[in-house]
């Protein structure tokens, strides 16, 4: 017998004497808070890498577009090299690589909760160090795994009496509401991505640990919803037919973005370079096609935010789509640690932004260019987790437009239901 169980048995202490029940409900409490504090955390790193390296915080790509062309171009670059370097040396000093050692998904789906404090520190600082520099992978991906990694470490001094895995299920969970507002959409990103594995009585404590987050987020940062929209989408049965429709295009196009992702990664696999040069040419990728359009650089963010306040000519919203699309191949191909959940939704937001112009020219009364924006980031979002209600709940939540549910529901799970029949994994099977 363990150690630390022979001592458990010896001194109980004031953790045995609680009631089983309210620990769960207390743990969830905690995990949220714990979640949001993480994700705060490292959005004041980011702050203050902004300020060091650019001189404000107006985002990346107001950061490229005050660059000259050389240091657009270098900087990504840059990055990527320091982050592989740094994934490279992290590596040669494990001697193996501890199962599900950064894979939150893995970890709660198939693995007891236990996550590799070490490794993942690693990863989330060298996220970050591609993140600051430009390149095209979403920041929540690190700030979700320092929300997990943080509860795990946390959760696992009271394993004998808690599940881990539902610990950690909370602090992801309470990372997804921290980095995007949305408490009920990330609530049921557990329930519709990892719930294979927990039961559905761990739904309670999941969104516990949600609201919880919320909160702390909202009296961290004041902010009630993460995208701010010009006006309130109309909507009537013509608009309604049209956002079902865009959801049998999502289905299809959807699939066809995850095997584009997999071209990338066979190509930099192809060239079987040492991790520290593939990433900086996956940097380099997103610095020479930045030249063109600023928008290649970071997340997505800024560009799907401009998208929800005006819209753009549609070639302008076109060039921007296949420079992301060429800068997201470059850095997730390159196996560049970081998310995919925002510069997916900058894609679905561009598709939106086609759509609405090509009705416009065959029906200008039916619908609106918001409508269709907000249509294209949940339906190509569903088409590419598999998870129709969190994908609608998500960009709802994230734009506060949830009088759109009764048009965005039907039009995601249509979405989903056609993109896992043309291909069964989601786009979670790579991570």
């Amino acid at each position: 017998m363990p150690a630390s169980e022979r001592l458990a048995r010896r001194r109980p202490g004031f953790i045995n004497t609680i009631d089983p029940q309210f620990l769960r409900l207390a743990t969830a409490i905690a995990a949220g808070v714990i979640g949001a504090l993480a994700v705060w955390v490292f959005h004041q790193a980011l702050d203050l890498a902004e300020v060091l390296l650019y001189g404000h915080t107006d985002g990346l790509v107001a950061a490229a577009r005050g660059l000259p062309a050389w240091q657009r171009i270098i900087t990504p670059a840059l990055g990527g090299l320091a982050a592989g370097t740094l994934l490279w040396l992290w590596n040669r000093a494990r001697a193996s690589s501890p199962r599900h050692a950064d894979d939150y998904i893995e970890a709660v789906t198939i693995g007891d909760g236990r996550l590799d404090q070490r490794g993942g520190f690693g990863k989330i600082i060298a996220s970050y160090l591609v993140v600051v520099a430009g390149g095209a992978v979403g920041r929540e991906g690190a700030m979700v795994l320092l929300a997990a990694l943080t509860c795990s470490f946390l959760g696992a001094r009271l394993r004998h009496r808690v599940d881990l895995r539902l610990v950690v299920a909370c602090g992801v969970a309470a990372g997804f509401t921290a980095a995007y507002h949305a408490p009920l959409a990330s609530s049921l990103f557990i329930a519709e991505v990892l719930l294979g594995s927990l039961a559905l009585a761990a739904i309670g404590p999941v969104i516990l640990a949600a609201v919880a987050s919320a909160l702390v987020t909202h009296a961290l940062s004041g902010d009630t919803t993460l995208y701010q929209v010009a006006a309130g989408a109309s909507l009537d049965t013509s608009g309604l037919a049209l956002v079902a429709l865009s959801g049998i295009v999502a289905g299809v196009l959807g699939p066809l973005f995850l095997a584009w992702l997999d071209v990338s990664r066979k190509g930099f696999r192809w060239l079987n370079w040492p991790l520290p040069a593939q990433l900086a040419a996956g940097g380099l990728v997103v610095g020479l096609i930045s030249v063109l359009r600023p928008e290649a650089w970071g997340n997505g963010y800024s560009a799907v935010q401009s998208f929800l306040l005006a819209p753009a000519a549609w070639q302008i919203v076109l060039l921007i789509l296949v420079c992301k699309l060429i800068a997201i191949a470059g850095s997730i191909g390159s196996g560049a640690p970081g998310g995919v959940f925002t510069p997916t939704l900058l894609v679905g937001a561009a598709f939106g932004q086609l759509v609405a112009q090509l009705i416009t020219l065959v029906a200008p009364n039916v619908g609106s260019p918001l409508l269709f924006t907000l249509a294209g980031m949940g339906v190509f979002l569903a088409a590419t987790t598999h998870a129709p209600v969190m994908s609608a709940l998500m960009v709802l939540e994230m734009t506060g437009q949830v009088q759109l549910l009764l048009a965005l529901l039907p039009a995601c799970v249509i979405a989903a239901a056609i993109s896992r029949r043309l291909r069964a994994a989601s786009i979670y099977a790579n991570h």
